[in-house]
């Protein structure tokens, strides 16, 4: 079991510079659900700020899934790039993510979404082109596998009112990305126990694989890695590279004194892998997800009070009741085992 937070503004990710005493720092973190997904067309953007004061030495603080992007991408604009950070690869929050192409989960409310947008979709478009350069790599680091939604009631139904801190966000995906993306299906035959289901594909990333061939190319570069703490701000001060640009993630909530950063916490458990089932599913009435990953199923517990909540403190309960909740799904499916195969196909 994993419990990840997601650093999620509502007016979206910091990407701005910031001259913090005599160093030029370019902030690129915020992006709340959507940090692997729009990794590369958010250090697109830090990058060229960064390039903009002219050095050829920079610094990258931060080595999770937007830091070590940003530094492959400045390495490719012909920077030397040295990274700091406090901890690597498994051991950055990012490598706990759920490892799906999710470029809107949790990026911007809706009340800032038309500021926004076109960075956006201008993100969002540069990293899908990156993500379809590792499809068919034979270590399989991103692939595409068929997510299926399920509901109890007819899909665009209107929903019940629920009281929530959590705001609305904008269904940036479905309306900018249309022309490059899957879109929902409904299926008419299925195994499913609900009445009403979409399939779709989707990218999925095995985090492992994906980030050691990412690390071990930001190596053959030349580049270098150093470990480092930062405690405040003023520790920037101690980083040898004048031009720095700062992934720290929801780490700089505590960095920066950002209260702009809200927490929302995540909790997964990893199934043993099964080579065999290569789609995964959505049923939010039952508050569970599960993702077809080749290194386990991951399993999404989704809970209340995730948001605004801070607690890297692990529920066993609230995984255990999430993959029990998986399990009466698939018993459920095979009063329809005979057909099953069949229904699946397209």
């Amino acid at each position: 079991m994993n419990v990840c937070t997601r650093p999620f503004r509502h007016q979206g990710p910091r990407i701005e510079h910031e001259r913090i005493g005599r160093k030029d720092v370019v902030h690129n973190y915020g992006h709340g659900g959507s940090g692997w997904s729009l990794s590369w067309g958010t250090g697109q953007i830090a990058v060229e700020m960064a390039k903009a004061h002219g050095r050829k030495d920079l610094a990258v603080v931060g080595c999770g899934a937007i830091g070590l992007t940003t530094a492959l991408v400045a390495q490719q604009a012909g920077l030397r790039v040295t990274i700091y950070a406090k901890e690597r690869p498994p051991y950055v929050s990012s490598h706990r993510a759920t490892g799906s192409f999710t470029p809107d989960s949790r990026i911007v409310s809706a009340q800032f979404a038309s500021d926004f947008a076109r960075q956006w979709e201008t993100m969002a478009r540069h990293s899908f082109r990156r993500f379809q350069s590792f499809l068919g790599v034979s270590s399989n680091p991103i692939e595409w596998r068929d997510m299926y939604s399920l509901s109890d009631v007819p899909f665009g139904s209107p929903r019940p009112v629920v009281h929530s801190l959590e705001p609305p966000y904008p269904p940036f995906e479905r309306d900018l990305l249309r022309d490059i993306t899957p879109q929902w299906r409904s299926v008419p035959l299925h195994p499913f126990p609900v009445p009403h289901v979409q399939r779709r594909s989707a990218l999925i990333f095995n985090i492992a694989e994906y980030t050691r061939l990412l690390m071990a190319e930001y190596l053959a570069n030349g580049g270098v890695m150093e470990t480092f703490v930062l405690q405040d701000k003023r520790d920037f001060a101690a980083i040898h590279e004048r031009t720095i640009i700062n992934c720290t993630g929801y780490g700089a909530r505590a960095l920066l004194a950002d209260d702009s950063i809200i927490p929302v916490r995540g909790q997964t458990a990893k199934l043993i892998p099964q080579p065999g089932l290569d789609y995964g599913f959505y049923y939010s009435a039952r508050r569970v997800s599960v993702y077809p990953r080749r290194d386990g199923l991951l399993v999404q517990a989704q809970a209340e009070g995730d948001y605004n909540n801070d607690s890297e403190a692990l529920d066993p309960e609230e995984s255990i009741s999430a993959v029990q909740r998986l399990a009466e799904i698939v018993e459920a499916m095979g009063g329809g085992r005979g057909r099953r195969d069949q229904k699946l196909t397209r």
